[in-house]
C-alpha cells in the first residue's frame, strides 16, 4: 500500500485519464493480434505483412504531424473524443464483416486516428501535472493502460480462432465507455504551474517553430535518434514474437502470445509502482532509459536459446517488461521537462514520427529476415541492435547533463528536476 500512496495528491483530471485508460485497454483485443490476423487468417507472409504495415506507417506520418499541431491549438480532450469516436465506429463495423480487405482497411483507419490522438494524450498528462509530479503522473497513466489489458490478450487469444468479430465488438464498446468518461469528467485542462527547479525549460515560446526549439538543444535530436532505435527493437514484441509463436504452434500461437502479453501486463502492474518508488530518487531519466534498453535487449536475446521451452518464455517476458517499465518512466518525463509547454503536442508527434518510422521500416527488414533466416538468427540481430543502443543512451547521459544543468542540481532529487 505504501507504493500506491505515492499516487495520491494529483489533480482530479489525472485520475479520470487513469480510469479512461483502464476501460479503453480492457477492450484492447485487436491490435496485439494484427500480425496473427494477417498471417493466419489471410495467409500473408512475414514480408507481405511488413509491407502492409509500412504502408500504414506512411499514411500515419502526416496524420501524426496534424495531431500534434491540433493538440497545441485546440482543447486536447476534444481531439481525444473525436478520434475515439472514429475508432469506436470502425471497430463496430468490423464486428459485422468477415475477415477481408475492407475489415483490415477499417482497422487501419482506427489505427490512424489512434495515432492522431496520442500527442494530445501525452501533452494532456504533462499539462495536468506539475513538473515535480511528472514521474508519478506518467507512472499512473502507464499503470492504467496495463491494468486494462491483464485479461484482454488472453480473451483475444481464445476469441481469435472462432469468434474474432466478438473481439471487435468488445473493443468498440470499451473504447466508447472511456470516451464518455473523458467527455463528462474532464473540463479543466489548463497546464499545471511549474514549481520545480528547471521549470524554466518548460516556459511557453509562442511563435517559435518546433524545429527551432529542437535546434536550440541538439541533445534532443540525440534523444529522438535513440528512441527511434528503441522503437525498432521494442516493436518486435508485437511483430516478431507473434510470428515466432505462429511458426511454432500454428493457430494456437495466438493463445500463447495472448498469455505472454498478459504476463507483460501483470509485471507492469506489480512492477510500475515498485520501480517508481524505488528508483525515481536514484536514477535520472537518462539512466532509466539506458537500463530499460539493456533489459529489453537481454529479454529478446533469450529467444535465441529458448525456442520451444515454454516456461522460459515467461521469464524472458518478465525481463523484457521490467526494461519496458524503466524505459517508459524515463522517456515520457524526459521530453516534457525539456521542451516549452506551448510545443508539447508537436514535439510528441515528432517523437512518434521518429519512432514509428524506424519501427515500421524495421518490420519490413525483420519480416524479410524472418522469411529467409532461422528465427534464432533474427532474434540475435534484434538483440544486438538493442545492446548497441545502450551505448547511445550512455552518450545521451553525458551530453544531457551539459545541455540541461539546472536539472542536475547538487543535492536535488531527480523527480524534482528535469533529467
Amino acid at each position: 500500500m505504501r507504493f500506491l500512496r505515492q499516487y495520491g495528491g494529483l489533480r482530479r483530471e489525472m485520475y479520470v485519464v487513469f480510469f479512461g485508460r483502464v476501460v479503453t485497454n480492457m477492450g484492447a483485443l485487436i491490435w496485439p493480434m494484427l500480425t496473427l490476423i494477417l498471417k493466419n487468417k489471410m495467409g500473408m507472409s512475414a514480408s507481405e505483412i511488413a509491407s502492409l504495415l509500412l504502408l500504414l506507417g506512411c499514411v500515419q506520418l502526416p496524420c501524426m504531424i496534424l495531431g500534434g499541431k491540433l493538440a497545441d491549438r485546440f482543447p486536447k480532450r476534444n481531439i481525444i473524443i473525436v478520434c475515439d469516436l472514429v475508432t469506436v465506429a470502425s471497430y463496430m463495423v468490423c464486428a459485422f464483416l468477415p475477415v477481408s480487405g475492407p475489415m483490415v482497411a477499417l482497422m487501419f483507419l482506427a489505427g490512424v486516428f489512434a495515432q492522431m490522438e496520442w500527442p494530445s494524450y501525452d501533452a494532456l498528462v504533462a499539462d495536468i501535472s506539475a513538473p515535480a509530479e511528472r514521474e508519478r503522473a506518467y507512472s499512473l497513466n502507464y499503470l492504467g493502460a496495463n491494468l486494462g489489458i491483464v485479461l484482454a490478450p488472453i480473451l483475444g487469444g481464445f476469441l481469435f480462432e472462432n469468434h474474432l468479430n466478438l473481439a471487435f465488438a468488445i473493443s468498440s464498446a470499451a473504447t466508447f465507455s472511456s470516451t464518455v468518461l473523458i467527455f463528462l469528467l474532464i473540463k479543466n485542462t489548463a497546464p499545471a504551474p511549474g514549481e520545480a527547479p528547471g521549470a524554466a525549460y518548460e516556459a511557453g515560446r509562442e511563435g517559435q517553430s518546433t524545429w527551432g526549439v529542437l535546434r536550440e538543444n541538439r541533445v534532443l535530436l540525440l534523444f529522438l535518434s535513440c528512441q527511434a532505435v528503441w522503437s525498432l527493437v521494442y516493436s518486435q514484441f508485437n511483430f516478431l514474437l507473434p510470428l515466432n509463436m505462429e511458426q511454432l504452434y500454428g493457430a494456437k500461437g495466438a493463445v500463447w502470445f495472448g498469455m505472454l502479453t498478459s504476463v507483460n501486463a501483470v509485471v507492469v502492474i506489480v512492477g510500475t509502482p515498485l520501480i517508481t518508488g524505488w528508483f525515481s530518487r536514484r536514477l535520472h531519466d537518462t539512466g532509466r532509459l539506458a537500463w530499460g534498453q539493456l533489459l529489453i535487449a537481454a529479454g529478446f536475446l533469450m529467444y535465441v536459446f529458448i525456442q520451444g521451452a515454454v516456461p522460459l518464455y515467461f521469464l524472458s517476458m518478465a525481463v523484457f517488461t521490467v526494461g519496458e517499465i524503466f524505459g517508459t518512466l524515463g522517456s515520457q518525463p524526459y521530453i516534457t521537462r525539456r521542451i516549452p509547454a506551448s510545443h508539447r503536442g508537436r514535439v510528441a508527434s515528432i517523437t512518434s514520427i521518429f519512432s514509428g518510422t524506424f519501427s515500421t521500416i524495421s518490420q519490413k527488414v525483420v519480416g524479410a529476415l524472418a522469411d529467409a533466416w532461422p528465427m534464432r538468427a533474427v532474434w540475435l540481430v534484434v538483440a544486438l541492435l538493442g545492446f548497441l543502443n545502450v551505448c547511445g543512451y550512455l552518450v545521451l547521459c553525458r551530453r544531457d547533463k551539459k545541455a540541461f544543468p539546472l536539472l542536475y542540481g547538487e543535492g536535488m532529487p531527480p523527480q524534482t528536476l528535469k533529467g
